[in-house]
């Protein structure tokens, strides 16, 4: 396998090319075997003995499953799910700093968030905690004049589904920001 091979988008197709099936197939095939709740060392097992599959492929497929199945695997278990979304905007780092830290600009790009503060150190970072048992740390770079970037980390996710919401949110959201920002 090439590495061009390991670093195919998550499109079917790569898997289908890597492993001769797509994923919906194996996602099928995995469930009719009962993969859900089996431990990992069991499926990697079944995949490289039954299916011949590269250990690199099995464990590829057995960590998107998961995902997509929702099930904690023993790499996370429930509340050690992350994930990171970032964007640069067209200014100064101390405006998109005060955009998260003062609560009142923070609610026009974010409504409803719920994040409290814990901590901040002026334009470099600033970390909340989330009503619902979550951490949001932010770190802000300059990226030259009248340039900045943001990257938000949400840790603390209690399984695989809420971080793919997580990660969509905060995706949609940096928009939000950069829209307002930038107008």
């Amino acid at each position: 396998m090439s590495a061009a091979d390991r670093t195919e988008p998550r499109s079917s197709e790569g898997v289908r090319r890597g492993t001769g099936r797509d994923r919906p197939e194996w996602f099928a095939l995995l469930d009719r075997w009962g993969a859900a709740g089996r431990p990992y060392r069991e499926i990697a097992e079944w995949l490289t003995g039954e299916h011949n599959l590269s250990k690199w492929w099995a464990q590829k497929l057995i960590v998107e499953y998961e995902e997509a199945r929702g099930a904690a695997s023993p790499r996370h278990p429930p509340g050690t799910f992350s994930v990171g979304a970032s964007k640069t905007v067209a200014v100064p780092v101390e405006r998109l700093f005060a955009s998260f830290v003062d609560a009142g600009v923070r609610k026009r790009w974010l409504p409803g968030a719920g994040l409290r503060k814990r901590a901040s150190v002026a334009r470099r970072s600033a970390r909340f905690d989330g009503g619902d048992n979550t951490r949001v740390v932010v770190s802000f770079v300059t990226k030259g004049k009248g340039k900045s970037e943001v990257t938000v980390q949400h840790e603390r996710l209690p399984n695989a589904k809420a971080a793919q919401e997580a990660r969509a949110y905060w995706r949609e959201r940096l928009v939000a920001l950069k829209t307002l920002l930038e107008s």
